[in-house]
């Protein structure tokens, strides 16, 4: 029984020593307040990490969003205060391209760069630091087999920045092409023009093809070199560190904790690069932005005042960019309060002598005054005090149909709105579902072209400026009611200047002075009655269009 009573007491001696520890002891029997203080560390540290990046990102996006608009308003205003010429010789696509892709790539970046790049460069710097801490050798091994890095980054940088200006360039080409066809698609119809804007659209699709195709072996290039060179520095680190632990200057523990770092510097690394990347691409956007506020523009002095309404043009030769002249030593002054019609054959250079007297376009040689003073000297505010071009090309701006009237004039009342209406003849208004307040435009009720050009008028004849040029500004109404429009405008306008660009000749016949061009220059001025009893240009013109 003793014995039994022995057995008994050392299997329970062994059981105990078996037993599972206490859970607040180790393995040798001493407790671990030190990993409950690390695992409350870890804690705090994390809610700090969520705190401080939502604050940051906040921080980001509201500094991003108060950038991107200062930018979008002055991008705005650059491209407002830019003369008509310049405005269409860049293209619709290309100005639209500039103001959205490449304003909402700088969006980008200025949104989510700075917390992204300053979190992933702060995790790269700790990172560093402790693996200098660890062991020095060992540290300064893997940081300069990033080298890679260092190389491949410069000659990314060398080639990015006009790789990405050329990519922008060709976007905006082939939103150029696209939108100048789908707005003329009815004449490209009509021509029968479709494999002509086909090959063109194909050829701008092309060049976009070959600038991103550019930009993208950039980043081929870049990116592969980057992930080796992720790999270098862990491969140098064993291989020394293995060296080193056999002359026992390094544990173990050293090589494989400095080798673990490195290769967790890949992730903010990789952070950093594609961040990198997109920089790049944000700032050829931003330039292409910032292009518009460069483009060189006639100067504008503004200091001196007209003297008057008269409108001297002397030797005044005029060539489209490229091309050769249209307009060669053109003479021509028009006398204030004076009805001028300009008439002759199309490409004869009415529609051009027109936006030179408006201060739309600048002559190669030669000047055009107002009241002695050149146009292109006159700020575009002080301009349009003075000379109003309107042409056949009228839009309707989204808004009410005040809103429209009211760019003229804001001040207006609804009396002076209905009063200019009435003075173009306008008796559609009173029909809208309602009426002054009837959105029109993109979205709202669609104004016919007839209604559109009406509109125009309405909103010149509320500017009241000294000199008004119309330029086939009636060519879309019917006859009878151009004619009485014409008249009523005339009526209105009394006392003003007024230059009348027509194939109408009924204008003419109205007018006081006919000025008769052919060939970009003045072969005829006189009265009508003057001009038929020469019977020469005009006359002949007179009898075609009364079909004699």
């Amino acid at each position: 029984m003793g014995g039994r009573a022995d057995r008994r007491r050392a299997a329970q001696r062994l059981a105990g020593h078996h037993a599972p520890p206490h859970h607040d002891a180790s393995p040798d029997g001493r407790h671990l307040p030190d990993v409950d203080r690390l695992a409350l560390g870890i804690l705090c540290f994390a809610l700090a990490q969520l705190l401080l990046g939502r604050f940051a990102r906040y921080i980001g996006y509201r500094f991003g969003e108060r950038t991107l608009a200062r930018i979008r308003e002055r991008f705005v205003e650059r491209a407002l205060a830019l003369p008509a010429s310049v405005v269409e010789r860049a293209g619709a696509g290309d100005l639209m391209t500039r103001g959205t892709a490449d304003v909402a790539t700088v969006g980008t970046t200025l949104r989510d760069a700075g917390p992204e790049v300053f979190v992933a460069l702060v995790q790269v710097v700790f990172i560093l630091a402790a693996m200098l801490a660890i062991n020095l050798p060992l540290g300064i091994c893997g940081v300069l087999c990033l080298s890679g890095i260092w190389f491949a980054t410069r000659w990314y940088l060398r080639r990015a920045h006009a790789g990405y200006l050329a990519e922008g360039a060709a976007a905006s080409g082939l939103a150029e092409v696209l939108s100048s066809t789908a707005a003329g698609a009815r004449t490209v119809e009509a021509l029968g023009l479709e494999e002509r804007r086909i090959a063109a659209a194909a050829e701008a699709i092309e060049s976009c093809r070959v600038t991103r195709t550019h930009t993208l072996h950039l980043r081929s290039v870049l990116f592969p070199v980057v992930e080796f060179s992720y790999i270098a520095p862990v491969a140098g680190i064993l291989l020394i560190g293995g060296a080193l632990r056999g002359s026992g200057a390094v544990s173990v523990g050293a090589v494989i904790s400095c080798a673990l770092y490195f290769w967790k510097l890949a992730e903010p690394l990789d952070k950093v690069l594609m961040w990198l990347d997109q920089l790049q691409r944000s700032n050829a956007s931003f330039a292409r932005v910032e292009g518009i506020g460069r483009i060189e523009a006639p100067v504008v002095t503004g200091g001196e005042q007209p003297a008057d309404d008269r409108i001297d043009v002397v030797g005044v030769r005029y060539a489209y960019q490229g091309e050769r002249d249209v307009l060669h030593g053109v003479d021509l002054t028009v006398r204030p309060g004076e009805r001028l019609a300009v008439v002759g054959p199309s490409g004869a250079g009415k529609s051009t002598l027109g936006r030179l007297l408006a201060g739309a376009e600048a002559p190669r040689t030669g000047r055009v005054t107002v009241g002695q003073v050149p146009v292109a000297e006159l700020d575009p505010a002080q301009l349009r005090r003075h000379v109003v071009l309107v042409s056949q090309e009228h839009h309707v701006f989204l808004g009410t149909v005040r809103d429209n009237l009211r760019i003229a004039a804001p001040g207006a009342t609804d009396q002076e709105l209905h009063a200019v209406l009435a003075a173009v003849d306008v008796d559609w208004v009173d029909e809208l579902p309602d009426g002054l307040d009837t959105e029109v435009g993109s979205g709202g009720h669609r104004l016919d072209a007839q209604q559109a050009q009406q509109l125009a008028l309405a909103r010149v004849v509320l500017a009241d400026p000294h000199t008004l040029i119309l330029d086939e500004a009636t060519s879309l109404l019917d006859p009878a009611t151009a004619r009485h429009t014409e008249r009523s405008l005339a009526a209105v306008l009394k006392g003003r200047t007024v230059i009348a660009i027509a194939h109408r000749l009924h204008t003419a016949h109205d007018a006081d002075r006919v000025a008769v061009m052919d060939g970009g220059r003045v072969t005829e001025l006189g009265s009508h009655a003057e001009l038929l009893a020469a019977n020469c240009g005009y006359a002949a013109l007179w009898r075609s269009w009364h079909g004699a």
